[in-house]
């Protein structure tokens, strides 16, 4: 059973304080004996982040495309981090899910977790009539991936393991300010676009009823 947690909207630093600890308690009870991790539950973390950029481990610093004292002052973080992937933003109007699971819960491995996290983005895409996709050799979910010059991304994804034992996630645009995509490459890439269900929709969206919507897929998706 997946149990959901909501921090509302939290600095990111201090998520990923919190977002250790959860993973850090049930890698170390893992390794203690199983029976321990019975009793920690997975847990799926959704949360909203003030403007930030953050880079994953195998991720190139050009690709952010404004320097750090730019960023500092106008007031967005920026955070080398140990998940998957490239260069992202979080901020307002985007849901963050960060999944603290036990991929042997579910008897999935690492490439199949993946796959289970972009199809819930896309059943929930579909409620709004949106047509999400997967990119050949890229994680996340795509509009249109196919279509040259018109290939954007609605959904990041870039995840850590340990043990069978995730942390990081998803990133959706929802309302998010997409102004923000212009000062990097997102997730590395120089030819393809960004987008939000807002966008894509042309009306602004309930981030309450879009965080019920997607966390009924997620539960959907992996407790099948």
């Amino acid at each position: 059973m997946i149990q959901l947690t909501d921090w509302g909207r939290i600095d990111y630093a201090q998520a990923w304080d919190k977002q250790k600890a959860l993973f850090e308690d049930r890698v170390m009870a893992k390794q203690r004996s199983a029976d321990c991790m019975q009793s920690l539950p997975d847990v799926a973390v959704f949360c909203e982040h003030p403007p930030v950029y953050t880079l994953g481990k195998s991720g190139k610093e050009e690709n952010l495309l404004v320097s750090k004292q730019l960023l500092e002052a106008r007031g967005v973080s920026f955070f080398r981090i140990e998940r998957g992937g490239d260069i992202t933003y979080h901020g307002p109007g985007q849901i963050v899910v960060y999944p603290i699971f036990d991929l042997e819960h579910f008897n999935i491995g690492l490439r199949q977790y993946i796959f289970k996290l972009e199809e819930a983005v896309i059943r929930f895409l579909a409620t709004y009539h949106v047509k999400g996709q997967r990119l050949e050799g890229a994680t996340g979910v795509w509009l249109e991936p196919d279509v040259p010059g018109k290939a954007r991304k609605i959904c990041a994804i870039g995840v850590k393991s340990s043990r069978y034992i995730t942390m990081h996630g998803l990133a959706l645009n929802i309302n998010t300010d997409l102004t923000y995509f212009n000062y990097i490459n997102p997730c590395g890439f120089t030819d393809k676009g960004v987008t939000s269900l807002a966008r894509e929709t042309g009306n602004e969206q309930s981030l309450f009823e879009c965080r019920e919507k997607l966390f009924h897929y997620l539960v959907a998706v992996f407790d099948n």
